[in-house]
């Protein structure tokens, strides 16, 4: 702890990372006491990578952060919510740390600038700031163990006004399901088509077509295929009327 603390006022003071150090303060409430952890969460990997490199970006800290922010939002909804099943539970805890709302609740954060400092001369997509964010959870894990990575969770991501709990509750964004159930209620078969795969950003990008009876309603992209399939069921959905277009 002596330690821990020691670094921590050495960084304050003397680190060269102040740039970094400064918007963690912002965000975390705290100084940091390992930079390199801070700096490589905000560290994308690049086009051609080796087998050792996954070491030198944010990958294996996204890893990390993922599985706590399951954990903590899980606890923190099974505790909110007394008198819900496990289905409620599930689908609440999957629309707060799908990779729409991790990249809505960055965005808020301001971490882009982080992102451009550290990843020079690379285009800052939605999604890299939500793989960022889980990357910081991982370095605040690492960092300063797992009762402060559950404080910044819940009281920074759940409570500093990123995000509306009480909104999600009604909102259904499974647009994927919405259409099967139309299709299934009116007979008709619904099928996925992968239209094309490509490179942007140094990553593979899938474009998705939503086919109804053989005809093609929409597509979308994402670097993600499933991501893909619920933009596509959106449109899919706003073209055959079931939803209306949500204005900005």
């Amino acid at each position: 702890m002596l330690i821990r603390a020691f670094k921590r006022t050495y960084n304050r003071f003397f680190s060269k990372e102040q740039f970094l150090l400064r918007r963690m303060r912002s965000v975390l409430g705290y100084t940091p006491a390992n930079v390199y952890l801070f700096k490589k969460a905000f560290l994308h990997k690049p086009e051609r990578m080796d087998k050792y490199q996954g070491a030198r970006n944010n990958e294996r800290l996204e890893f990390l952060g993922d599985a706590m922010l399951g954990m903590v939002v899980g606890e923190y909804l099974f505790c909110k919510y007394p008198g819900s099943d496990e289905g409620f539970l599930t689908k609440m805890r999957s629309k707060i740390v799908k990779r729409k709302s991790l990249n809505e609740i960055a965005n808020k954060m301001e971490l882009a600038d982080l992102l451009s400092h550290y990843n020079q001369g690379t285009r800052i997509s939605p999604s890299m700031l939500g793989n960022s964010l889980e990357a910081l959870v991982g370095a605040i894990y690492l960092d300063a163990g797992y009762h402060k990575t559950k404080r910044f969770i819940i009281k920074r991501m759940l409570r500093g006004g990123y995000l509306n709990i009480h909104e999600l509750e009604t909102y259904d964004d499974n647009y994927k399901s919405q259409l099967l159930e139309w299709c299934q209620k009116h007979n008709k078969i619904i099928t996925y088509r992968v239209v094309s795969k490509y490179k942007q950003d140094k990553r593979d990008r899938f474009k998705v077509a939503v086919v109804v009876d053989d005809e093609e309603i929409s597509q979308a992209d994402d670097f993600n295929k499933k991501s893909a399939e619920q933009s596509a069921s959106e449109k899919a959905l706003i073209s055959l009327g079931v939803i209306q277009l949500q204005k900005a």
